[in-house]
């Protein structure tokens, strides 16, 4: 599972990556006449070494899976060579936005006419929201969702009773985190909440939630599609109280490092941390000195979460899309219910294969995470995480101009307003 769907590592030597580049290739005939589908991930080395156990249970006496070793944090760099130089697995994992992106340029395989046939592995057989918004606006999928992200609150147990406040909850409200916060600050932590998802880039997106469960409008009307993104008073009213939390120290301010906060988070130095569902697999693994919990999101009204898959994609260059397809299939319906067991990092976007993942929670005793998990799935509000257009740069250039400054009381919220018309115009000549 990727855990930052942003970073790409540091950049391969040339003579490596051209050696790497060699070895992968598309789908062909092998001396012994089957078909070779290759194979690439972003996992660490104990996620790949279970998925390559799962994939050995894969019979079919005409096809022989390949996965290529990719060093996990240097991931964005190879796909992006790989692209250049047209040597693409058959299969590679994908975010959505590189999804959309590469179908719209007609670089990936579209398997909708596929999906939308009969069988066990169907559109129909994905979480809606996840199948959706891996379709192009003309209906193409050039890849298939493969593991959800979902997002909550982690908190400290012993630190919500040290301060004399409750433990969040599914139902509770953006002012009760606010609050919880605040007490935890005064308490002794240095941040009561550490939410890098308000402050970064992607922040005016998840603000989007506090706003859609206030009845208001949401920040974008799409985000694979836009045409217009909005600050009304509900979302204005919400940036406000983020604005009043990091003022009094209660939430960590923009360009409060979280390149360890999981670890400070688990060391009990962090009491909340807004994260997703991901962490459980690191915790199990690295156990963290404190007794911990998972949360939804907090709302104001109705319940409300950000939607993220990532998955699978296939070149429209692969020499066998037979081949590729049953290997596809294979991976989603089944490996990931040998996988999760021993790593559930995240629920699968099959629906057959979520009981292996739920039931690993179970058994690791995250009753939290599992019912948090659940909550999200069943949201009825929800928004993207961030802009999967290829002018999304554009875009940030505007947050990157404004939300900091707005969020530390340098600019006004009024400008908010000048941010979104920034932005607007940034659509409307992408349109």
């Amino acid at each position: 599972m990727k855990r930052t769907l942003h970073a790409a590592g540091a950049l391969l030597t040339a003579g490596g990556l051209l050696a790497t580049a060699a070895c992968g290739g598309s789908s062909g005939k092998a001396s012994d006449g089957k078909t070779t589908v290759t194979l690439m991930t972003w996992e660490s080395n104990a996620t790949n070494q279970l998925i390559d156990k799962a994939l050995a249970g894969f019979h079919d006496p005409d096809i022989t899976v390949k996965r290529i070793d990719t060093p996990n944090g240097n991931y964005g760099d190879k796909l992006a060579s790989l692209t250049q130089a047209k040597k693409l697995p058959d299969l590679f994992w994908c975010g959505n936005d590189t999804e959309l992106q590469y179908t719209g340029q007609g670089l990936l395989t579209d398997w909708s006419g596929k999906l939308s046939g009969s069988g066990g592995f169907t559109a129909g057989s994905f979480s809606p929201t996840a199948i959706k918004n891996w379709k192009t606006p003309d209906g193409k999928i050039g890849g298939v969702p493969s593991l959800l992200n979902t997002y909550g609150i982690w908190y400290d147990s012993d630190a919500f009773k040290a301060a004399g406040v409750p433990v969040p909850k599914a139902g509770w409200t953006w002012d009760e985190m606010y609050a919880a916060a605040d007490k935890l600050h005064k308490k002794g932590a240095k941040y009561g909440l550490v939410a890098d998802a308000l402050t970064n880039l992607d922040a005016p997106f998840s603000l989007s939630l506090y706003s859609q469960s206030a009845g208001g409008q949401p920040f974008t009307d799409s985000v694979n599609q836009p045409t217009k993104v909005t600050a009304d008073a509900s979302f204005t009213e919400g940036v406000g109280k983020l604005v009043a939390g990091i003022k009094s120290g209660a939430v960590a301010p923009p360009g409060y490092d979280v390149s360890n906060a999981q670890s400070l988070f688990a060391a009990g130095q962090v009491p909340m941390l807004w994260s997703g569902q991901w962490l459980a697999a690191g915790f199990l693994t690295d156990k963290p000195k404190i007794k911990y919990g998972f949360a939804p999101l907090p709302q104001v009204d109705k319940p409300a979460t950000l939607y993220d898959a990532v998955g699978i994609c296939t070149p429209s260059y692969t020499k066998n899309a037979d081949a590729t397809y049953k290997v596809l299939s294979y991976l989603d319906s089944t490996v990931w219910t040998k996988v999760l067991p021993d790593s559930p990092v995240a629920v699968p976007a099959y629906t057959g294969a979520q009981d292996a993942y739920f039931n690993a929670l179970g058994k690791a005793g995250l009753t939290t995470v599992a019912s948090t998990v659940k909550a999200d799935l069943d949201a009825p509000l929800t928004s993207g995480v961030r802009f999967t257009t290829q002018w999304a740069s554009q875009s940030n250039d505007q947050i990157t101009a404004y939300w900091p400054d707005i969020l530390e009381g340098k600019k006004p919220l009024s400008d908010l307003q000048t941010m979104t018309d920034k932005i607007n115009d940034v659509i409307k000549s992408n349109g």
